[in-house]
Parts: structure tokens; sequence; C-alpha cells
């Protein structure tokens, strides 16, 4: 077992939350994601702060390139580890 994961930068709280939920229905997600605030770097403003969608990825079955396409359908990109 591996322990892969991808990270989804999303703009903002509301795009990282629908990002979870189509997670689910387009690529059959199982495990909860994790969504985790990445303020700036001496920002304190919750508008200066971009949303991570994080997932693991045990088995290898999701396509970076598609994770990274998908992302980009809510302005965000994937993360490269």
């Amino acid at each position: 077992m591996s322990d892969v994961r991808h990270v989804l930068v999303l703009p903002d709280r509301d795009a990282a939350e629908e990002v979870v939920e189509a997670l689910r229905e387009r690529f059959a997600v199982v495990e909860e994601p994790q969504l985790v605030r990445d303020a700036l770097a001496g920002e304190d403003d919750a508008e200066d702060a971009q949303w991570l969608v994080v997932l693991r990825d045990e088995e290898e079955r999701l396509d970076p390139g598609e994770l990274d396409r998908f992302a980009g359908e809510w302005e965000g990109w994937r993360e490269e580890p």
C-alpha cells in the first residue's frame, strides 16, 4: 500500500466544497478528502486564502492530468508533490 496523495488548490472555500462533492460523483472517491485553508504569507484575511483539497489515492487509480483539468473547472490546479 502506498501513501499517494493529490493536492488540489482552489481559490475559495465554496469552490473547494463543490470539488469535494464532485470528486465523489465523477471519480467515485469514497474516502472523505481533507479541506485545508492555506493563508497566504502574512495575510489574516480569509479572502486572501486558497483552499486545498487533499485526497489519498493509495491504489493510484486517479490520473494526475485528469485531476488537474478537473480542478481547472473551478479555476484551480493540482499541486505537484
